[in-house]
């Protein structure tokens, strides 16, 4: 369940501007709103504190029912069902840019430009091309270059049988 914002601050309204805590109950702040309905939102000051307060309560409410969600769905499901799942895929460790490399070549038949895996990935295009040339420098990669001129880093474990790369 997502909270929002308009409907905390209609409840908040109707519920005599915080004196009767329906707000509070809403984002699941049960005890401050058995408080809120029996002082009349402490005599009106903690009406008008959520008055100004209340953005940042909608917001830590939503947190903790990520997270809540993220736990559960952690000891309920599969991993390969947690990384499916948008709450939980806001939680993952990001990827390592080498992995990112090799599924985008495993996707595109062993070819990846510098291009590719920084759309793919948080790194800039300089530090793709890095990474790349340490893949070819160690043998797991090699440079070619595509009858257009481009060039393109190739990994042969992921090549099918198809080739358009110029010989030079």
């Amino acid at each position: 369940m997502k909270y929002s914002l308009p409907v905390a601050y209609a409840l908040w309204a109707i519920s005599g501007f915080g004196a009767l805590g329906l707000h509070r109950f809403y984002l699941g702040k049960t005890g401050t709103g058995f408080l809120w309905l029996l002082t009349g939102g402490l005599a009106g000051a903690g009406g008008l504190y959520d008055l100004f307060t209340l953005p940042r309560q909608v917001q830590e409410a939503n947190l903790r029912n990520d997270v809540e969600a993220a736990l559960t769905m952690g000891s309920a499901r599969s991993v390969g069902q947690l990384y499916d799942s948008d709450t939980a895929s806001r939680y993952r460790r990001p990827e390592s840019p080498e992995k990112t490399i090799l599924r985008i070549a495993r996707k595109n038949s062993g070819q990846v430009t510098p291009g590719e895996v920084a759309i793919e990935s948080d790194i800039s295009i300089d530090e793709a091309r890095k990474v790349l040339d340490e893949l070819a420098k160690k043998g797991i990669a090699e440079v070619r270059v595509r009858s257009s001129g481009v060039l393109v880093y190739f990994f042969p474990e992921f090549a099918d049988q198809s080739n358009d790369f110029a010989d030079i």
